[in-house]
């Protein structure tokens, strides 16, 4: 057929996205077949790339496991699965030993060996490894050199995935992939497919995520008839920087955990009239206040001070954060951040079994686009790179023995892409006007805050945008741009079903018309296409 790409790219093992979870999972599977990396754009972005706290776990012997466990059970509300977080915790110590056997370098105390340890907010013991305030791109980049050097992996840059390849006995058998520098659609064929995507804070006007946080892996999976789960309980970060030249900065946690306190913009302290933990309180109870306080106020922001502690200290401890505030006119050893809550961490996605298999046979999804039940109502600090690395090792172990049972005669099977029909767009104002609608409606509607009416608004504004994304999307040749809209716009709509089905207050999701929890929705969220 006229304009079919006859393009094809066949591997064993074809992982769509490039964080932490993703590399980590290359590295383990590459021994047993071939691998490709598909990343829409350079390999180290990702969200893994902009964590600054840390990776929490137990090394210090006046904490446990047991406590870990307890503290996570506790931030996720009544909706972690506890077998899965008893796994993760007790997992954690031997998967960061084998980070640091990689090259990545932790921070140590000091004339010692052992590892330095932190508290963040609703950790009860000091259990946060870190490498200054970067740890996520340490991590990133040690991850990096080592898969670059691995010749059965092969890389593939600046292309993004549109839809996973599936056939009719539901097994995934590769993705239908856009390489953004020649315009052409390419059929990468797979043995197993694995989901690394990350999350969807591009859908909220306000977020620390990067640009490339558009929920495309949620978002393939559902289409292709994955079970989604508990995204109603989007994690908004309390303390990203307030400032019109930055762009998605995130103030890290350990800055709180370090004796910063909040006040609002007449210096006045406000964290205790909320929690007794005051500023070491969980994320959705720091950010709850917040968001209370500035609708009280109207104020644009709340500011974060930590100038009580030494300059030295601050200087050492937070490298980092204190070169970028001050880029941006700001001293944080003499003088308060200003701050606000935006789109941190999705805590809900594809909803996988511990091993990160999905109910689509070959197709695996792991990190921040999955939901295995560890993080439940709400993400313990810290706990996302301890689950990305755990789960991805428990992953690569049941993808490699599923390999050995899977034949990859479907050549015959698979339909080519086809744009026979399709022309070149003229109005790109189109989806960026959509795509800023979106954010807006998102952040007014289905924040911090929410209300069934709210819901039902939002529902009705997404519907009519979605409709009018699908009749340009069929219409005009596939794009990147137009790609990351349709995906957003549907996780959009995904995020409000399941906001509209819990008729609740728990962890990250709350209802003005319902400020309580209910044993009824003491589970999660499950939705699915209908076929």
């Amino acid at each position: 057929m006229a304009n079919k790409t006859e393009k094809k790219i066949t591997s064993d093992f074809l992982i769509i996205g490039s964080g932490v979870a993703g590399l980590s999972y290359a590295l383990k599977v590459a021994k047993y077949g071939t691998v490709s990396i598909v990343t829409k754009k350079g390999l180290a972005e990702s969200n893994t790339n902009y964590a600054q706290g840390g990776i929490a776990s137990v090394f210090d012997k006046k904490d446990s496991f047991d406590s870990h466990i307890k503290d996570t059970l506790e931030a996720g509300d009544g909706l972690c699965n506890e077998k899965v977080v008893k796994f993760i915790v007790e997992s954690g110590p031997e998967r960061i030993k084998e980070l640091i056997n990689i090259g990545v370098n932790f921070n140590k105390e000091k004339d010692s060996k052992e590892l330095s340890l932190v508290k963040e907010g609703g950790h009860t013991n000091s259990r946060i490894v870190f490498s200054d305030d970067v740890t996520g791109h340490e991590v990133e980049k040690t991850l990096i050199t080592a898969v670059r050097k691995n010749k059965n992996i092969t890389i593939y840059e600046n292309c993004i995935a549109i839809d996973l390849i599936c056939l009719e006995n539901n097994t995934c058998v590769g993705a239908y992939v856009l390489n953004k520098q020649s315009n052409q659609v390419v059929n990468f064929i797979s043995k197993i497919t694995l989901l690394a995507t990350g999350g969807c804070g591009k859908v909220y006007l306000y977020t620390s995520n990067p640009d490339i946080a558009t929920g495309d892996g949620i978002a393939m999976a559902y289409r292709a008839g994955a079970n989604i789960a508990n995204l109603e309980f989007m994690q908004f970060h309390p303390t990203c920087l307030y400032h019109n030249k930055a762009k998605r900065f995130l103030i890290s946690e350990t800055v709180r955990g370090e004796g910063g306190k909040l006040f609002d913009k007449e210096g006045r302290a406000f964290m205790h009239k909320y929690n007794e933990k005051e500023e070491l309180a969980c994320r959705d109870k720091v950010a709850k206040a917040i968001d209370t306080e500035l609708k009280k106020s109207g104020d644009d922001c709340v500011f974060l001070d930590i100038s009580h502690r030494d300059k030295n200290f601050i200087k050492k401890r937070f490298p980092n954060l204190y070169k970028k505030c001050f880029e941006f006119g700001i001293d944080m050893t003499k003088e308060p951040i200003p701050v606000v809550p935006a789109a941190h961490y999705m805590c809900g996605g594809i909803k996988t079994d511990t091993f990160g298999a999905t109910n689509i046979r070959n197709l695996f999804a792991i990190g921040e686009s999955a939901c295995t039940g560890v993080h439940g109502a709400n993400r313990l600090a810290s706990n996302s790179i301890l689950e990305a690395i755990v789960i991805s090792h428990k992953s690569a172990q049941k993808s490699i023995k599923q390999l050995e049972t899977t034949d990859l005669e479907v050549n015959a099977k698979v339909k080519y892409w086809d744009d026979m029909n399709s022309v070149d767009s003229d109005e790109e104002i189109m989806v960026s006007h959509n795509w800023d609608e979106i954010r807006r409606i998102m952040w007014n509607y289905v924040g911090i805050v929410r209300s069934d009416k709210r819901l039902e608004r939002a529902k009705r504004r997404i519907k009519n945008l979605k409709k009018e994304i699908y009749e340009y999307y069929w219409d005009f040749k596939i794009t990147s741009n137009l790609i990351e809209l349709r995906n957003l716009a549907l996780v959009a709509d995904l995020i409000i079903k399941c906001a509209s089905k819990r008729k609740e207050s728990r962890g990250l999701h709350y209802n003005i018309l319902y400020p309580l929890k209910s044993k009824k929705f003491e589970k999660d969220t499950v939705i699915k296409k209908r076929k």
